[in-house]
């Protein structure tokens, strides 16, 4: 299968040895690229480094996640804003709002998110959008810049309930599913999946998080088992596998691709 994981922290300590010899193994579980997000200015620049030492492979994603926004040094934001101009650069986020765990304030929280909306729209890169808890507020924060036309981005490792998903396709954005997908209790969200268009679809895995199962619980998660939350996608939608992997990897390239230099 041909298969893009979207969203993985592969600046995560788990993984920095023997990064020559994982990337040969992902290869050959059928990947063909892999999006390494950043969740603030370290782990950004880091993101940026490796991939450039992995060019069409590797591609980086710069920005601070709303967990983490408390926590920048009042130059970090200068720093994602240089960052984003990083030819290795695709998009930006992880950013958006979390109402789960209370480490920013939420008018900080809010006030990061429309910094990086701005940045995305400026750089005419997409956004990659974390949500936890919150997904309406995401909506309402996001709509009034859909008055220009479609928003370019992705809701990342997709939690919520059909009639957010439903807004966030009206707003131009797409769904991605992450490991949740695959876990026995998660039928609610395996209706919802099975219900976005297949041009809007990615898969990720959100690693070293969110393994899928029979791994769940397990860390660190690896980027190969991506491949198991695109088969349980795939069976929820009654379509072939391979079909499917094709459909969401040229998707990833469409939303991915760098408009400008």
């Amino acid at each position: 299968m041909k298969l893009y994981d979207t969203h993985a922290h592969l600046t995560d300590e788990a993984y920095r040895e023997g990064m020559d010899n994982r990337l040969t193994q992902w290869r050959l579980a059928g990947l063909v690229a892999i999006n390494v997000v950043g969740f603030d200015a370290a782990t950004s620049g880091q993101a940026c480094r490796l991939a450039e030492s992995y060019p069409d492979f590797l591609f980086a994603t710069v920005g601070i996640q709303p967990n983490s926004a408390a926590q920048a040094a009042a130059d970090d934001w200068s720093r994602i804003g240089r960052l984003a101009r990083h030819p290795s650069v695709r998009a930006i986020g992880e950013t958006g709002l979390d109402r789960y765990w209370k480490d920013t304030p939420w008018d900080v929280q809010q006030d990061y998110f429309q910094r990086h909306i701005e940045l995305a729209s400026e750089e005419r890169l997409p956004l990659v959008i974390h949500m936890r808890e919150c997904g309406q507020e995401i909506v309402d924060q996001l709509r009034p810049h859909a008055a220009k036309g479609p928003i370019r981005g992705v809701m990342h490792s997709y939690s919520g309930d059909w009639d957010v998903c439903r807004q966030c396709l009206d707003l131009g954005l797409m769904i991605s599913f992450a490991g949740m997908l695959t876990f026995k209790k998660s039928d609610e969200l395996r209706q919802v999946a099975a219900k976005v268009p297949a041009d809007r679809l990615l898969v990720e895995t959100d690693s070293p998080y969110l393994s899928p199962e029979p791994f769940r619980g397990k860390r660190p998660n690896d980027p190969a088992r991506v491949a198991l939350t695109l088969r349980c996608l795939a069976e929820t939608r009654g379509v072939a596998p391979e079909e499917l992997a094709e459909v969401t990897a040229a998707n990833g390239f469409r939303l991915f691709a760098r408009e400008h230099t």
